[in-house]
């Protein structure tokens, strides 16, 4: 494979570029680097033969089309996004700009640059995977899950800026025959993710010693998957995925956020033990809720496991554990940004 990977210095994003390297792809990253976005998360790649960087904004359709025609790719897959709710509440422009009108320049470029493949065989080839979340369906109840048959209700600006941008791949696939394709995720967590996210900003302060603000009761649920599955599922899905579908990507993990919190709290203090400071839940703080908070969300994957034959291998507990010993080793790491999320957020609370 040869591909193009917008958005591949952030979290999910450089994950994958590991992953593709590993099975032997070249790769091309694009990344706009802005603040979640670090060369850092590719430093273990940097020197790799197979791999090249390009720093640029999807929304430079004169970039994109140099790269394209420099690079030729064989897919594109389009992880470059505005992602945290609590910003998109404060700064919808900005989740607009990039999640919908940078997806329009993408997949104009990348139609233009798929029409004019000298080859038959290279137009067949051609993949264009668009990365998404399951805040796109809006909230659900108390029993059940989303499903690729699920309508669309996005409640906040971030959710919304996202299912505008899956309209106009699904558009562009139904208008232009583009070879286009859509994987939804549910929420992931892992190393390298940045401290505005509630997982490793929960790691953090607890490591800190500081108060775990939590919106609400807590009580929200949400269903965690390790980035690493999710990688390893987004690169069945580019291979082998049938041109014009959705999958939901997911590993059955729903957790209230004040259980993941307490969790988080338990590991650091059996990882990192402060003797007569008392058990960390003690700095899980419930604080009011956010605007539009939505209560559940959960997948099913199952038309991903059934027709790809995909499952999660790293289990919940097992992945949290290794997450909360990654940055207790990485300190350097998260240590120079860690202001910088809380400058960015201005908020009293951690959220997914």
């Amino acid at each position: 494979m040869r591909v193009l990977v917008t958005g591949g210095a952030g979290f999910i994003g450089s994950a994958f570029v590991r992953a593709a390297l590993a099975q032997g792809a070249h790769v091309c990253t694009l990344d706009k680097l802005t603040y979640a976005g670090r060369l850092s998360n590719l430093e273990e790649v940097s020197d790799h033969p197979r791999r090249q960087f390009v720093r640029g904004d999807i929304n430079d359709a004169h970039l994109v089309a140099d790269v394209l025609r420099s690079f030729a790719p064989d897919s594109i897959v389009n992880f470059a996004a505005e992602t945290h709710v609590d910003r998109s509440i404060t700064d919808a422009a900005a989740f607009v700009h990039t999640n919908v009108q940078g997806v329009h320049t993408l997949l104009d470029a990348a139609l233009r640059y798929w029409e004019r493949l000298p080859e038959t065989a290279a137009r067949a080839r051609f993949r264009f995977l668009q990365i998404s979340t399951d805040e796109v369906f809006g909230a659900l109840g108390p029993i059940g899950a989303f499903t690729e048959a699920t309508p669309y209700a996005p409640r906040s600006p971030y959710a919304a800026s996202k299912a505008a941008g899956d309209h106009l791949v699904r558009a562009w696939r139904h208008t232009y025959n583009l070879p286009a394709m859509i994987a939804i995720s549910s929420n992931n967590y892992g190393p390298r993710q940045f401290p505005e996210k509630f997982i490793p900003m929960a790691i953090i302060n607890a490591i800190e010693e500081e108060p775990i603000g939590l919106y609400g009761d807590g009580a929200q649920i949400r269903d965690w998957i390790h980035v690493d599955d999710h990688v390893t599922a987004l690169l069945e899905i580019l291979q082998r995925g049938e041109l014009g579908q959705s999958y939901l990507v997911g590993a059955r993990n729903e957790r209230k956020n004040i259980d993941v919190a307490a969790a988080i709290c338990d590991i650091v203090d059996e990882l990192c033990p402060r003797s007569g400071q008392g058990a960390r839940r003690r700095l899980i703080a419930l604080v009011p809720d956010r605007p539009g908070h939505d209560r559940r969300y959960a997948v099913d994957c199952a038309k991903l496991e059934r027709t790809l034959g995909w499952r999660a291998a790293v289990g919940f507990e097992q992945g949290l554990r290794q997450t909360v010993a990654w940055y207790l080793a990485h300190r350097d790491w998260w240590a120079p940004v860690k202001g910088v999320a809380s400058k960015r957020l201005g908020m009293r609370a951690v959220a997914e």
